[in-house]
């Protein structure tokens, strides 16, 4: 028993028009919909051997449509006798030896099926009652997720926990309609005058469950995405990221619920609509955006204009006194290190035009209560001119850059 093909591809052709009684899928299905029964387009009018006229029967000699995009799986008393993953024409047989239960097309798709038709087959000759379903193969968008209070996850990138509040929309597809069917579908949808199998509709408690396992695992699914060694991820790129997000997610609810492997679902898209940071997150994410300026080119070129305007505001506020600030290497450096060196002792330089048995008065020390209300950029800017005029070394700045930025 099976089918036998007629003619592959789009419904057309001569032969094809004249088929006025066949199955095909039913015209008011969403495209959330990911399964729906074939129902009956016409009368046989005397066509063919479909004479019985029968409702919920697939008589010998019936002819079946599978447009493109689509899967149809026949099944009798709960057990799926037969299966076409490719588009075309097939008339239904029950008792001629060339007929085939299965017709999955060609590449790896068509491969997987069949690896999961030898699985799953009816292991009995079926009669010629069974109900014929189509499965929806194209992408199902719309499918939402959501938070109602803050996740968090470990951030490689950041060195610790952050967390936000987000939701969106994923778009799913189904990639092997045989395990989706038996595995997933709950069995009222898989009886005569079953409703639309529908991802959006709120009283489907299957779509339900997917999403209530998609939040469950949104932790995991930032965290896939965000500590990934081989991408360099940021959770600033998780917005603009539709598929490399999607690929995370689905790596996630495989890993917790085997989507993939059991129910033939999958994640191929996602659409993070909005994502809130907590309050530590939000500070955290500002010290690296400081820290960001002061890196690479775009640093250099930060550092020179504030260098620029430092000498400009030296010579409006006394030139002389000012410059000799940046003449002063090793001095000011000791100031800028926080207190961490001894303020120098007059025998440290002496002027040129005093005289060498002339001591050498101390610059008078800053006050104390000055340091804490210094702003950490111009403090990390200040410390910038002087490593690059050679008054202190790598090694002193990256030690004050790592306390001022708390890293």
């Amino acid at each position: 028993m099976g089918f036998i093909k007629a003619f592959t591809g789009a419904l057309g052709g001569t032969f094809a028009d004249q088929w006025q009684d066949f199955y095909m899928p039913r015209q008011d299905v969403p495209a959330t919909a990911a399964l729906f029964q074939a129902v009956p387009q016409g009368q046989n009018n005397g066509r063919g051997e479909n004479t019985k006229g029968n409702e919920n029967i697939i008589s010998n000699g019936s002819k079946i449509v599978v447009p493109e995009g689509t899967a149809l799986i026949t099944i009798q008393d709960g057990a799926i006798t037969g299966m076409i993953a490719e588009p075309g024409g097939f008339i239904f047989k029950s008792d001629d030896p060339n007929s085939q239960s299965m017709f999955a097309g060609d590449g790896i798709f068509g491969q997987t099926l069949k690896q999961t038709w030898e699985k799953v087959k009816f292991g009995g000759q079926p009669g010629s009652q069974q109900l014929a379903f189509y499965v929806n193969l194209k992408e199902i968008p719309n499918n939402r997720f959501g938070t109602q209070s803050e996740i968090y996850w470990d951030d490689a990138y950041f060195g610790t926990q952050v967390g936000a509040v987000t939701r969106g929309t994923y778009t799913l597809k189904i990639v092997d309609p045989l395990l989706f069917i038996k595995n997933f579908v709950p069995s009222q949808y898989l009886q005569p005058g079953a409703p639309v199998f529908d991802f959006a509709d709120m009283d489907n408690a299957a779509g339900e469950q997917l999403f209530n396992e998609v939040v469950g695992t949104l932790s995991a699914a930032f965290s896939n995405y965000t500590n990934d060694p081989s991408k360099g991820n940021r959770i600033s790129k998780i917005q603009g990221d539709q598929i490399g997000f999607a690929q995370a997610m689905a790596q996630a609810v495989e890993d917790a619920y085997q989507w993939k492997t059991t129910r033939g679902l999958e994640i191929v898209k996602t659409a993070i609509l909005a994502i809130e940071y907590d309050e530590d997150t939000k500070e955290l994410m500002k010290d690296v955006k400081k820290a960001d300026a002061l890196s690479g080119t775009r640093g250099n070129a930060f550092m020179q204009q504030a260098a620029a305007r430092g000498m400009q505001a030296a010579g409006e506020n006394g030139g002389g006194a000012g410059m000799a600030f940046m003449g002063m290497g090793m001095q000011a450096a000791g100031g800028m290190m926080g207190g961490m060196q001894q303020q120098p002792t007059p025998s440290s330089y002496q002027p040129a035009f005093e005289q060498p048995q002339q001591p050498v008065q101390p610059a008078p020390a800053q006050p104390a209560e000055a340091a804490p209300t210094q702003d950490p950029t111009t403090k990390l800017l200040e410390m910038k001119k002087l490593l690059d005029a050679g008054a202190i070394s790598q090694e002193e700045y990256d030690k004050v850059k790592a306390q001022v930025l708390g890293l």
